[in-house]
């Protein structure tokens, strides 16, 4: 095992422990914090999502900070991190009650957890006509707060091969990242990937837990100053 990837599962680990004790979520329909089986589910989301940017690639998120800054976007200054992230957590929320997407806070990132039963039809890419309203309120929020980072990880569950899933999981994630630039979410933040059915958060043995893997997750980092 080289040492990137015993990085990378040592980022995973931590972070999903942290997560499990410090995590909240709140349900997308009852509006009722919750440590159900779902919440559960997108606590594990959380910590993957969390991770993204060391899947991606260990300096992924510095480059595209250093090139945000670079254009003029700016940062957040570190004292006013945790307030940015509080008021653009609340927005979301306020957007995407009832809309099956849920809103997970972890630390100063927020990820959004798209299912992908609401999200994309069996084995498909396209977005949901449905959909497209949801995405719009995402975008919505995100060209309102623009000091983000936006990483989009399509996930799939474990039926099929990685041969399969692995471009599935990228198209899906790329056709979120290109729903999202056509709404003037500047291409810049943006970084998609697929993930295939390497990291589920629920178990693939069944037709409900098959359903929670397949999934969208879009995770917000703020960008820094300094």
């Amino acid at each position: 095992m080289n040492r990137l990837t015993r990085q990378r599962r040592t980022a995973f680990f931590v972070i999903a422990a942290m997560t499990v004790t410090a995590c909240t979520t709140i349900n997308p329909y009852t509006r009722e914090e919750q440590t159900s089986k779902a919440a559960k589910g997108a606590i594990i989301g959380a910590a993957i999502g969390a991770v993204a940017g060391i899947i991606s690639g260990d300096d992924s998120r510095e480059r595209r900070q250093r090139a945000l800054i670079g254009a003029g976007i700016g940062g957040i200054a570190g004292a006013g991190v945790g307030y940015y992230m509080d008021v653009q957590e609340a927005r979301l929320r306020a957007e995407l009650e009832a809309s099956g997407v849920s809103v997970v806070r972890m630390g100063d990132n927020i990820v959004l957890n798209m299912p992908g039963n609401v999200t994309f039809d069996t084995n498909e890419s396209d977005i949901k006509g449905g959909f497209y309203p949801v995405l719009d309120s995402v975008a919505v929020v995100l060209n309102e707060y623009e000091k983000t980072l936006v990483e989009i990880a399509g996930h799939t569950d474990s039926t099929g091969s990685d041969a399969i899933n692995q471009p599935l999981s990228e198209r899906r994630a790329g056709s979120v990242s290109g729903y999202l630039e056509s709404r003037e979410v500047l291409a810049l933040r943006m970084a998609s990937f697929g993930l295939s059915s390497r990291h589920p958060i629920a178990d693939n043995s069944t037709s409900d837990g098959r359903q929670l893997n397949r999934r969208v997750e879009i995770t917000l980092v703020p960008i820094v100053e300094g």
